[in-house]
């Protein structure tokens, strides 16, 4: 119990304030006990509500899709950006499965490009020197 003092118009009183239930609480004020309701609003929290609707992804969003020419011939793609520091193909010349196409410098490393299929060389997309940004296309083999 909590005890207080105070005066109105003069007069002092003293009151003790029992425990809450709900909204009920014992208040004896200079030994007299009343039952007290307590009325007001509830305090509301302040814990934000989401307010943005779900996403919808629309049919055939989001999927990755492997680009294939439609005349048999694919491409190799940049892995990651970097620079093109030595190209080892020319357009014409046949190259096998795993071979190195491209020598590529990405965070201060030398990267080997590899052909992931043998084939012909229909053309090579960048020079030495070039700035590749990831899935850029570099070499498409027929």
């Amino acid at each position: 119990m909590k005890k207080y003092k105070f005066k109105i118009n003069g007069q002092s009183y003293e009151a003790e304030v029992g425990e809450f239930d709900g909204t009920n609480v014992t208040v004896s004020v200079n030994g007299t006990p009343y039952q007290i309701e307590i009325q007001g609003e509830e305090k509301k929290t302040k814990t934000p509500v989401l307010a943005r609707k779900p996403v919808v992804n629309k049919p055939g969003e989001g999927e990755i899709k492997k680009s294939e020419g439609g005349s048999g011939s694919y491409k190799i793609n940049s892995p990651l950006p970097g620079t093109i520091k030595k190209i080892n193909i020319t357009v014409g010349a046949t190259v096998k499965a795993g071979e190195c196409v491209i020598i590529m410098e990405a965070m201060k490393m030398d990267n080997n490009v590899m052909a992931e299929k043998g084939g012909v060389v229909q053309a090579v997309k960048v020079k030495e020197g070039d700035a590749v940004l990831q899935g850029d296309t570099l070499v498409e083999i027929a």
